[in-house]
């Protein structure tokens, strides 16, 4: 194929990005399910650089991951019930070890362990629920001694960009339509020259045309990451955010219950992210048997319960807030909508706001439909008839 100049490559992504990417700025929420070896360790997904393993001391755990049958099935009903409309799977970590059959690497799911494809549940399960579906691919590679020796050696580095190139023309040609894929750690190497970004990507892309690709292979692509905070940008963004603040990957629930989420941290980082126009992307660190550890079953069960009433103030597109960082209220907005985000619920039936010139036309529940009267003066607007919860 004939390929294009880093400005030719960006100027092509533009034209087509607003296609490509409405579904997902409509969608808002997503789940991210980081699954692997180090689920088995149960001491988060670093473990084996930070506990300095030796490869073949870390391989033990291959044939321990043992995902129970219906494990990711799980995951994409859990999803649904939350709310979200697309889920990322850890397809291959840092560790190097593959979740799929994969020819490139033998070091896979099917010849290990539970010796099943669990990429192709996951697509199948998204698909059952209607998710869109997403593939983290880790460029860092511990494992594979051509993903360290790459920083100094230029032919550890042809080998090594050639192999991640095969690993994901693997994952992008064998499950049918892929909607994301999400890179992550371009280490050593510090450029998208040294990692030949701007040629795999191409090709990538040209077995995938509508995909939307994140910026973690060090060009710009469509969307960035703000990673543990929520951090708006003008370009289009999505803040992934790990459920316990602890770990990516599994911790045991003694360890990880009291870092975690309850539905209205999960909703206020919601409204923060749909007031900026951006996505929340938040991440669950299965079991070693792939199940979902209970503490994160509950919120987010409540969260989906919440969303399927008052969906309309994060789904769709957005054109922003006025008032994105208030602490006790904050907006969402589309057009002449506005949703009240109020953190603090008044104890009396009614709220104030002030600073709103413009005329109301109509104050209501978004549960319900119900109207509530309402008074407005000047710069000043007061709604009344509010439920007690």
């Amino acid at each position: 194929m004939n390929f294009l100049s880093k400005s030719e490559y960006e100027a092509s992504l533009a034209a087509t990005r607003d296609e490509r990417m409405t579904w997902w700025r409509e969608a808002r929420f997503g789940m991210f399910v980081h699954y692997g070896l180090y689920s088995v360790r149960g001491r988060m997904e670093w473990a084996m650089a930070l506990e300095n393993y030796d490869v073949a001391d870390y391989e033990k755990y291959a044939d321990k991951f043992a995902p129970k049958p219906g494990a990711a099935r799980e995951w994409a009903a859990l999803a649904k019930n939350a709310g979200c409309k697309y889920m990322v799977l850890t397809t291959r970590h840092h560790e190097g070890f593959s979740l799929w059959d994969s020819k490139v690497n033998p070091y896979n799911s099917v010849n290990y362990g539970p010796h099943r494809d669990i990429v192709k549940e996951f697509v199948d399960a998204c698909r059952e629920f209607r998710l869109g579906i997403g593939f983290y691919t880790s460029v860092m590679d511990w494992r594979h001694p051509d993903g360290r020796d790459c920083a100094t050696d230029p032919e550890a580095r042809k080998r090594y960009n050639d192999y991640l190139l095969a690993l994901n023309t693997e994952l992008l040609t064998n499950y049918g339509k892929i909607d994301i894929l999400w890179y992550d750690v371009p280490a050593p190497l510090e450029s998208y020259e040294g990692w030949d970004s701007l040629r795999r990507n191409q090709i990538l892309r040209s077995i995938q045309p509508h995909i939307i690709i994140n910026n973690r292979s060090l060009l710009d692509e469509d969307f960035g990451t703000p990673e543990g905070e929520i951090k708006p940008s003008e370009r289009d963004w999505e803040a992934c955010m790990t459920w316990n603040d602890l770990s990516w990957g599994y911790v045991d629930s003694a360890q990880a219950a009291p870092y975690g989420y309850n539905a209205q941290r999960i909703l206020k980082m919601l409204w923060r992210v749909t007031a900026s126009r951006g996505n929340l992307l938040l991440n669950i660190g299965p079991a070693p048997d792939g199940s979902v550890p209970a503490e994160a079953v509950g919120p987010l069960t409540k969260v989906g319960q919440w969303l399927e009433e008052n969906g309309d103030a994060v789904y769709g597109l957005r054109d922003g807030s006025s008032d994105a960082n208030f602490w006790i209220r904050g907006t969402t907005r589309r057009k002449n909508h506005v949703w009240v985000w109020n953190w603090i619920w008044p104890d009396d039936g009614e709220f104030t706001l002030g600073g709103y010139k413009t005329k109301l036309l109509e104050a209501r529940l978004p549960a319900t439909g119900e109207s509530l009267p309402f008074e407005q003066d000047k710069a000043r607007l007061t709604v009344k008839g509010l439920p007690k919860n």
